[in-house]
């Protein structure tokens, strides 16, 4: 099976910064997109950046300027630099991975990892 590790969320002050990693690991043949989403209380899963196998990236219009999505092929990881964070980036981050295993292609999703921006 496959599992996605996040790590890297924690309490931040407005205009700090944190570094979100994301490890997949199990029987992989192959990780395309990899990506983040983020889901405040209250709130719908959002897309915050994804990451193809070839390096093109997509982000979310609010966090535009601030996040750096990156990837590490070799190491099956999916990194988030967020810096200029802010009270609204607060939320759960989950790790996205379009993977294919020996015999399929499936969608996994992390656990979650806590971001929290507050004075």
């Amino acid at each position: 099976q496959v599992q996605l590790v996040e790590s890297g969320g924690g309490l931040v002050q407005p205009g700090g910064s944190l570094k979100l990693s994301c490890a997949a690991s199990g029987s992989i043949f192959m990780i395309y997109a990899m990506g983040w989403y983020r889901q405040a209380p209250g709130k719908q899963r959002e897309l915050v950046a994804t990451i193809g196998s070839g390096g093109n990236t997509n982000y979310a219009d609010s966090v535009k300027g601030r996040f750096t999505i990156s990837r590490d092929n070799a190491k099956n990881t999916v990194y988030l630099q967020m810096n200029s964070l802010k009270l609204e980036d607060t939320a759960v981050y989950y790790c996205n991975a379009d993977i294919k295993v020996i015999l399929s292609r499936t969608n996994y999703w992390g656990q979650g990892t806590q971001v929290t921006v507050s004075s």
